[in-house]
């Protein structure tokens, strides 16, 4: 008898247990949100988030007026084509290097591997931003949140 009840009360624990497990994870909150845009990082973080949440134009107007921007247009199908495939990164803003009217963000991009036995592994980058009438603006990114062809000189045969 005294078996039955340490095996019920085995059984119940596992089922708090359970019950506690499955109501974390329904109810935990994704905790990205846009963040203050009046530092590098911030409109770094903004960019990169305005790209995973596939808001082209919020992602666009982070974009620095330089010349040979490219349109909303060929912004956008970079992303619909595939040119750009921000898909399955990790991203963590760290710390501006400010130097005048330009900043350095440091970015640690983090890649899977995909076999569930390895684990993710983090390659640091970096953004490059400009300040534009006062606003901080994206002029450089890395591969997984930007297409090499924006900015360049269209080609003239």
């Amino acid at each position: 008898m005294k078996q039955d009840r340490f095996l019920t009360g085995i059984l119940i624990g596992i089922g708090v247990l359970i019950l506690v497990a499955l109501g974390l994870f329904f109810t935990r909150q994704d905790k990205r949100d846009y963040v203050a845009e009046d530092t590098p990082e911030g409109t770094a973080h903004n960019y990169v988030l305005a790209v995973l949440n596939k808001d082209y134009e919020k992602a666009y107007g982070y974009l620095a007026d330089l010349e040979h921007k490219p349109t909303y247009e060929e912004f956008r199908q970079s992303f619909l084509h595939g040119m750009v495939n921000p898909a399955d990164v990790g991203v963590d803003v760290g710390e501006a290097q400010i130097v005048g009217d330009e900043a350095t963000v440091s970015l640690t991009l983090y890649y899977s591997y995909s076999d569930p036995f390895s684990t993710r592994y983090g390659n640091q980058d970096r953004a490059l931003l400009v300040k534009q009438n006062g606003k901080w603006k994206v002029s450089t990114m890395p591969y997984n949140f930007w297409d090499f062809n924006w900015y360049q000189e269209p080609y003239k045969p």
